[in-house]
């Protein structure tokens, strides 16, 4: 079982840059604008690379108090004492996730547009479960669509916070937040184009009237 929850709001996923400086500006951006969690993701870095930017933005989410969670990666994870982890259909068994974090950090499960998949989750031991795509992705322009319904029964049936991904952006972001949806996570929407810290707080206002 998880003792740690994830809290409502802006759930930030940092984009496959190698350039840590720009990483770090961007994200500090993104943290200072309201973000509630940050995930570190990155499908471009080495190992190396992937320690060096896990480490820097371990200590810029201490210092806004936002929890780390780690994409796919549970020894990066126990290495830096990040918050979470979180794990996608094929990247590691849940229930062996737990018993190595332990009760007290965030395990999230990608659950794509399963609602059978997000039960087994949570019994596992998921903190949270995400599905999507919710809109059509750039990131992932081939993922599954989670239509909004899934969203809704999802909300009504489990005792873990849902989290929406796949191309939300702040207009299209309605829907899912009247469905019950207590976490947004973006990638795109936040980087692409620039301006970052305007981007973020648009995101953080849609959950001050919600």
């Amino acid at each position: 079982m998880s003792t740690a929850y994830l809290p409502r709001g802006l759930y930030a996923i940092t984009p496959d840059w190698t350039d840590t400086d720009r990483l770090l500006t961007a994200v500090e951006q993104v943290l200072a604008a309201g973000a509630v969690v940050l995930q570190y993701r990155n499908k471009l870095a080495d190992a190396d690379l992937r320690l060096q930017q896990a480490q820097a933005l371990q200590a810029r989410c201490r210092y806004h108090h936002v929890p780390l969670i780690i994409n796919d990666h549970l020894e990066l994870a126990l290495a830096i004492d990040a918050d979470g982890l979180h794990l996608g259909g094929d990247d590691g068994e849940l229930a062996a996730a737990r018993r190595a974090l332990g009760p007290q950090r965030l395990l999230g499960a990608s659950c794509y547009n399963q609602l059978a998949l997000a039960q087994s989750a949570q019994a596992a031991g998921a903190s949270y479960v995400a599905f999507g795509a919710a809109y059509v992705s750039a990131t992932k322009p081939s993922a599954v669509q989670a239509p909004l319904a899934l969203y809704q029964a999802a909300c009504a049936q489990l005792d873990c916070p849902v989290v929406a991904i796949g191309g939300i952006t702040p207009l299209n972001a309605g829907p899912l937040l009247a469905a019950g949806v207590p976490s947004l996570a973006v990638i795109g929407g936040l980087y692409e184009g620039g301006q970052p810290a305007e981007r973020a707080a648009a995101y953080t206002a849609l959950f001050e009237h919600s």
